[in-house]
């Protein structure tokens, strides 16, 4: 694949996304993830089809990879939160989503926490 297939492959990828077509998406992200895996913004697109077709654990590979390449990187932190959160990972998603909320203070982060924290505390309340 060329470079300029690449990037066209990506970006039809990211218009799948976008368009709640996950699997679409991964079908034709698979052969940039072969050339470009060490790219964060391929990982983080990856990641992204991967929690919206409910495949959690390639999903947190994925976003665990982009905070490897790039630990600064805000919103990996913060679908990685989320995506621990559907595994019912409460405690690990709340660490992630308080880090990526201190470290962007957006409205939709706090709010985000929130969510896990109120969950957290119903189910410390059942324990």
């Amino acid at each position: 694949m060329t470079t300029e297939g690449t990037v066209e492959a990506f970006r039809k990828a990211e218009s799948l996304v976008a368009q709640r077509r996950p699997l679409e998406a991964l079908q034709i992200l698979e052969p940039v993830l072969d050339i470009a895996s060490d790219k964060p913004s391929v990982q983080l697109l990856a990641g992204r089809a991967y929690l919206f077709s409910a495949q959690f654990q390639r999903a947190e590979l994925a976003f665990l990879r982009v905070i490897e390449l790039d630990p600064s990187d805000h919103y990996a932190r913060l679908v990685l939160g989320r995506t621990l959160q559907r595994q019912g990972r409460l405690s690990e998603a709340q660490t992630q989503v308080r880090l990526a909320a201190t470290m962007y203070p957006d409205p939709a982060y706090q709010e985000a926490l929130g969510e896990i924290n109120a969950h957290l505390a119903v189910a410390n309340a059942h324990e």
